[in-house]
């Protein structure tokens, strides 16, 4: 089956790299699009958008960027028309998947580019950071990131064979014919939030989902797990949700490793997606340290080490009203169709009966500021039991299946 596969690169700096890849894929059987994001220098090969299209497509001619001689200045330009052709080509169902080359600028434009381009459209990025912290370039969309280990400056034997593979990998993921399934009907995707504490609950929470006959997406709740959730809703992929841990908000409140940003818990509300929430790991942070290291600020905590270098201090009741003003605060704009469910004998396995974590007076505490601040289109419901008793988890599930199907 031919498919085309759109190839982003600078075609001033990686013009033999780029006809290189265009004859892997041709090899394979698939087309090469190839969008020249260069503005400086001259390309040393053909494209087939060429610089000045992409350039009059992000709203500034080519000239003008040349004069500007900026690379502030000309690459949001380049990423916005590349963005667009891309974006009407993916729609159009003409681009099946999309190769990027780069170094640090490179990767920085091809990344931003992919970032903008729908979940599900294979997206590789062939890039000489790609050994090292990717979380900026791939934030919470679906990009594969390939170490070129060498420069990506000239062809070699080594250098010939990594963009040889790069192109099997695009022309391999292109040819796959599993559509991703958007319909929020009757029967939605439900996303799911979930942490380490909360791993038993959460697979009882899946095979009971199964069980009713829907399918679910679990999150791991660390940062980018709940941004990704909250992302797929906005597309339409995910249509009713779980949110069964809440770590993200507490350490957003405090600064720390799992913060979910300041959108977390807001976007379900707002779209007035069904949605059932329980405060789970929100009684304790996950903070990045030297091994086995406690930071003196927390030393006076109840703490555990969730692993060698993720220390976790237990919260205290003050700290705790702060993490449940701001989830209340998050939920304003809930339109409805949401519940809170509050177990009160602990919200993972750290803070129930038996966990290092136990603190009854400071769980009380919180739930108390949880269900007096919550907003009037919030129900909130309280249980005598723990976040992963498998009826807990059951009544939950219930719950959000009857606000979908109401």
């Amino acid at each position: 089956m031919s498919r085309t596969v759109a190839i982003l690169a600078t075609l001033d700096t990686k013009g033999a790299e780029v006809s290189w890849l265009r004859e892997q894929l041709e090899t394979l059987g698939s087309r090469a699009l190839v969008l020249d994001l260069g503005v400086l220098g001259e390309p040393q090969t053909e494209a087939d958008i060429p610089r000045a299209e992409v350039a009059r497509e992000g709203g500034t001619p080519l000239e003008t960027l040349r004069a500007e001689a900026s690379r502030e200045v000309s690459q949001p330009v380049m990423i916005a028309g590349a963005t667009r052709i891309l974006s009407q080509r993916v729609k159009a169902g003409e681009v099946h998947a999309v190769l990027g080359l780069g170094g640090f600028q490179g990767t920085g434009v091809g990344c931003s580019i992919m970032r903008a381009l729908p979940y599900g459209l294979p997206k590789l990025m062939v890039s000489t950071a790609a050994s090292g912290d990717t979380s900026s370039y791939v934030d919470v969309k679906d990009i594969t990131m390939m170490f070129s280990v060498g420069d990506i400056l000239g062809l070699n034997p080594f250098t010939r064979k990594l963009l040889a593979n790069a192109a099997g990998a695009a022309h391999g993921m292109a040819q796959v014919d599993v559509p991703l399934e958007t319909d929020t009907g009757e029967r939605p995707l439900i996303g799911m939030t979930n942490l380490g504490v909360l791993t038993k609950g959460a697979l009882e929470a899946v095979d009971y989902i199964h069980s009713k006959g829907y399918e679910v997406l679990v999150f791991h709740a660390i940062g980018s797990g709940g941004r990704a959730m909250e992302q797929m809703m906005k597309e339409g992929i995910i249509g009713a949700v779980f949110d069964y841990a809440m770590g993200e908000i507490s350490d957003e409140v405090f600064g720390v490793l799992r913060a979910g940003g300041p959108e977390r818990l807001t976007v379900a509300g707002e779209l007035g997606l069904p949605q059932v929430i329980v405060p789970g790991g929100a009684e304790h942070l996950g903070i990045l340290v030297p091994e086995g290291e406690v930071p003196a600020e927390w030393s006076d905590h109840a703490h555990v080490f969730h692993n060698p270098v993720i220390f976790v201090p237990r919260l205290e009741g003050p700290e705790l009203e702060r993490v449940a003003a701001e989830i209340n605060a998050r939920l304003s704009h809930t339109r409805g169709k949401a519940v809170m469910m509050l177990p009160e004998l602990g919200t993972g396995s750290y803070a129930s009966p038996g966990g290092e974590l136990r603190d009854p007076e400071s769980d009380a505490v919180f739930f108390k500021a949880l269900e007096e601040g919550a907003p009037s289109t919030v129900q909130v419901e309280r249980r005598p039991t723990h976040a992963e008793d498998p009826l807990f988890v059951r009544e939950c599930v219930d719950r959000l299946i009857a606000m979908i199907e109401a």
